[in-house]
């Protein structure tokens, strides 16, 4: 482990076999631009290639099968096409010196049967949430999903390992599990979605269950050290809550820790208007998992630097900051100033907001 002097953004870190050449992490982040049969496109090859300066890309969430698409226009993972075409964009990242997880998503509940073939969504219990989802058939209102019977638990699992097997095959240099922000995996883990009565439902120790045997099926294909875990302890987003989630995470975290992972990937907003009330998680969840932690949420970089030099995160992960910066890197080393994001182009359409934000040198061209 680096001393606290050499903590900082720009220093390298060791994250299982790869040497990082520094903690800034790009966030997976949707961005609804997969073609037909949710297959990646060349603007997507291209806009993880401007990003590769980052010590690690974790791609947008990457369905792991048909069961799991939860919106229009998002990748998959479980096809031989999309297997291809992300094979395309790793080879773009690692020729820039890059590396590069995907993440691997089953949105449960947060879906409608338009994606089914009319069929419900599936969740550890039959607990619906208000809101509505942008289908191809215009905006739906969330459904009420069907609760997976026991027997059928164990071939959802079978999913991620499939989509950790498609992700070696793609040229990935490991996978993360979205455990995060309301979709499957959080789904088990937290009270106010999971009311089961079986052995992935009620104590702590049967919610956790479902995380623990998804994180085993990805461990087994890549080994743990290249293998990541994404959990949100307080978003509410997708209808999500929990009575303690304190207790919930930091048991998560600390009953990951036998597995040797690369590392946990905790989002918490350190400030802001997604900062929630109450203590903090993510120091218990530090605390009870012993690997490295990845800190998401609200950074900027004198943030992010305080944060790796009082040992509270190993590395941060940016988001927005990312999207709009393509050499975000550069910019946090020389103190420049950052592009603008412009959200009414983050979800679905073309280059614009995506491809075309300038780096530093093309702004020094014009």
């Amino acid at each position: 482990m680096s001393s606290n002097s050499e903590r900082n953004l720009f220093a390298p870190f060791q994250l299982g076999p790869y040497e990082l050449r520094n903690r800034l992490v790009m966030a997976p982040m949707t961005r609804s631009r997969a073609a037909e049969g949710n297959v990646v496109t060349d603007l997507t090859v291209e806009y993880y290639r401007q990003r590769s300066t980052a010590g690690l890309i974790v791609s947008e969430g990457t369905q792991v099968s048909p069961q799991g698409v939860g919106y229009t226009s998002t990748p998959g993972i479980h096809a031989d096409a999309q297997v291809a075409a992300w094979r395309r964009v790793t080879d773009a990242v690692h020729e820039e010196g890059g590396r590069i997880f995907a993440q691997l998503w089953h949105t449960g509940r947060v879906s409608h049967p338009s994606f089914h073939g009319g069929e419900l969504p599936v969740a550890p219990s039959a607990i619906g949430f208000e809101g509505q989802v942008l289908t191809y058939e215009g905006m739906q209102p969330y459904v009420t999903p069907r609760a997976l019977e026991t027997d059928e638990i164990a071939g959802v699992v079978e999913q991620f390992a499939e989509g950790a097997r498609r992700a070696y095959d793609a040229g990935f240099d490991g996978v993360e599990l979205h455990g995060a922000n309301g979709y499957l995996i959080d789904q088990f883990l937290r009270d106010g979605s999971n009311r089961r009565t079986d052995r992935y439902g009620g104590s702590l120790n049967n919610r956790v269950r479902f995380l623990l045997e998804a994180t085993q099926a990805a461990v087994d294909v890549w080994g743990g050290d290249r293998v990541g875990v994404r959990l949100s302890p307080k978003v509410a987003a997708n209808g999500m809550s929990d009575s303690d989630p304190g207790s919930t995470f930091s048991y998560a975290a600390s009953a990951l820790s036998p597995f040797g992972l690369a590392y946990l990937h905790v989002i918490e907003a350190v400030g802001g208007p997604f900062a929630a009330p109450g203590p903090r998680v993510t120091p218990a969840m530090r605390a009870a998992f012993r690997g490295p932690l990845i800190a998401n949420g609200g950074y900027d970089a004198d943030a992010a630097n305080a944060a790796l030099a009082r040992g509270e995160a190993d590395l941060v992960s940016f988001a927005v900051a990312f999207l709009a910066n393509p050499d975000l890197p550069r910019r946090l080393r020389e103190g420049a100033p950052l592009n603008a994001p412009d959200r009414a182009t983050f979800y679905g359409g073309d280059a614009r907001g995506y491809t075309d934000y300038p780096t530093l040198d093309e702004v020094a061209a014009r």
